[in-house]
């Protein structure tokens, strides 16, 4: 009895699983990779669409995949969206049953010049006097308070520098390298599209 109930279930899990197969068949997958001009490609919004009309949506993943599943054949638009980046979009994109439609990773979004974050500073010397061809780092502080660094510069003739980001809340780290000494770091704490400032100073030269 007990064999017999057994060989039920296993012929009802195959047939499912045939039915499931035979279903995913008759539909196709779009799948592809989106990079950014600065800041992380996670989180952004992907949605597939007839014409004006949505069909489905779905989001990448920290490194920038997607994956949208399920798809009945056809020709789709995709729309890319993303807080502080310019809005992206495919169009054309044919579908087949049966087939994975891969769109690689052509698709980069640049950021929103009227919606993003900027970190704007300048490196002084220990008596005030601006620094030029000074390198600054720019790193974001990880949950576990590690950081990473993202981005970095050298300061114009005027001992001035920018960093262009996302308004997303986060925190950051400008940094100084300072030949022969620790580098002169201070945290910035990213809340939105704004202007943030920060100054630097070099430590004063010893005294003879």
């Amino acid at each position: 009895m007990r064999f017999t109930k057994t060989v039920s279930v296993l012929a009802l899990l195959l047939l499912t699983g045939s039915l499931v197969y035979s279903q995913d068949k008759t539909k196709g997958t779009i799948k592809g990779k989106v990079r950014v001009e600065t800041g992380s490609a996670g989180g952004v919004s992907v949605t597939l669409r007839q014409g004006d009309r949505e069909v489905s949506r779905s989001s990448t993943d920290k490194n920038g995949d997607f994956k949208v599943v399920g798809i009945p054949p056809g020709t789709y638009g995709l729309t890319f969206k993303k807080p502080g980046l310019s809005i992206g979009s495919i169009e054309n994109v044919e579908v087949k049953a049966g087939q994975v439609r891969s769109l690689g990773d052509r698709l980069v979004l640049t950021i929103d010049e009227g919606s993003i974050a900027f970190i704007r500073g300048s490196v002084f010397s220990g008596d005030g006097r601006s620094v030029p061809n000074a390198k600054v780092e720019l790193s974001k502080i990880l949950e576990d308070g590690s950081t990473k660094k993202i981005d970095g510069r050298i300061t114009s003739e005027t001992g001035s520098f920018v960093f262009r980001l996302s308004p997303e809340t986060a925190k950051y780290r400008v940094s100084l390298k300072v030949d022969g000494s620790d580098p002169i770091s201070k945290d910035v704490e990213i809340d939105g599209a704004a202007v943030y400032r920060v100054a630097l100073s070099t430590a004063p030269a010893p005294k003879p």
